[in-house]
């Protein structure tokens, strides 16, 4: 546990902290969404090929903002219901979608990878990363347990698409503390490589603002390629991206699926993804070997020089919650 700024100092601030993730977010680079243009696999901000200067507004139009930084959005909102736990204790996270219309749960979502819901949870300083696959109850009632090994401020997203006619994916963000002592780490240092459960896993590639760019993970074990990945809600990865500071959410699929007759089971995973803007970043990857979901994370600079391949450090896992 560490100790520092206790949690009931850090409360306080909570809410404008993240209240104000907008406007830290603007501070970094507009955020950059094409209203006519299509949608990548993925969801959050909403990820598009963008011509050179796409980062800036035309006239009369509004940026779209990236996803998760809302609580409300497209007549939904995410109603958590816990709203506070305790750091390394087990607690059980509850949370409802509610169509704003009418003020009920919301009880139907289409399947998306394998889940009506993909659940996020990640801490304010990027260093814990949590994907978990909560249940719904009949009344629309979500819950899913949790245990967060440090104190501070976390955020919630809940990704999801309402099955109605005409819906779209969204990408709906709630506040969460974790009581405690808390000290906010520092964002972890750039690496091209790093090592997770006795994996390495390198990254080829650069996230751009505004464009979309391949992102290569390869993945090895003992200094040799694994070439049987499994698959992982109907992908040989899953990547999310989270950009310091606000939080900004950006989830996307991996290019090509297993059964599709020209994807392997690894040992690379093939992305397409665009930062909403530029900045620094954090990557989650969710990869499966030998029956267990493992997670590599990277700190990466979209709109700055990509550093070069560095030798592996044993880094942190990231966090995998079922």
């Amino acid at each position: 546990m560490h100790t520092g700024l206790k949690i009931s100092a850090f409360a306080v601030g909570l809410a404008a902290a993240f209240g104000s993730a907008y406007a830290v977010g603007g501070a970094l680079d507009p955020a950059i969404a094409a209203k006519d243009g299509p949608q990548q696999d993925g969801h959050g901000a909403k990820d598009h090929p963008a011509a050179e200067g796409a980062g800036e507004k035309r006239a009369g139009e509004t940026p779209e903002l990236p996803g998760g930084l809302q609580v409300s959005e497209g007549g939904y909102a995410l109603d958590l219901r816990t709203p506070r736990v305790e750091a390394g204790e087990p607690a059980e996270l509850r949370f409802a979608v509610v169509d704003e219309d009418t003020s009920r749960n919301v009880t139907a979502f289409r399947t998306d990878h394998g889940k009506e819901l993909h659940l996020i949870v990640a801490s304010s300083d990027l260093t814990t990363y949590r994907h978990l696959h909560p249940v719904r109850a009949a009344d629309g009632t979500w819950s899913t347990p949790v245990e967060l090994p440090d104190a501070g401020g976390y955020r919630v997203f809940a990704d999801f698409t309402p099955d109605v006619k005409n819906a779209e994916a969204l990408t709906l963000g709630a506040d969460l503390a974790v009581s405690g002592d808390a000290s906010p780490e520092p964002l972890p240092r750039e690496e091209r490589t790093v090592t997770v459960d006795g994996y390495e896993v390198t990254l080829d590639g650069a996230l751009r603002p505004g464009a979309g760019g391949e992102l290569k993970l390869e993945v090895e074990k003992d200094g040799r390629p694994v070439t049987d990945l499994q698959p992982y809600l109907g992908a040989y990865g899953h990547l999310v991206a989270l950009r310091a500071g606000d939080l900004a959410y950006l989830h996307v699929h991996p290019n090509g699926e297993p059964g599709d007759g020209r994807t392997k089971p690894g040992p690379e995973v093939s992305f397409t993804a665009t930062a909403p803007s530029k900045g620094a970043y954090r990557l989650f990857l969710d990869f499966r070997h030998e029956g267990k979901v493992r997670t590599a994370a990277f700190t990466v600079h979209a709109g700055g020089a990509a550093p070069e391949k560095s030798a592996p450090e044993e880094g942190e896992s990231a966090g995998h919650g079922h």
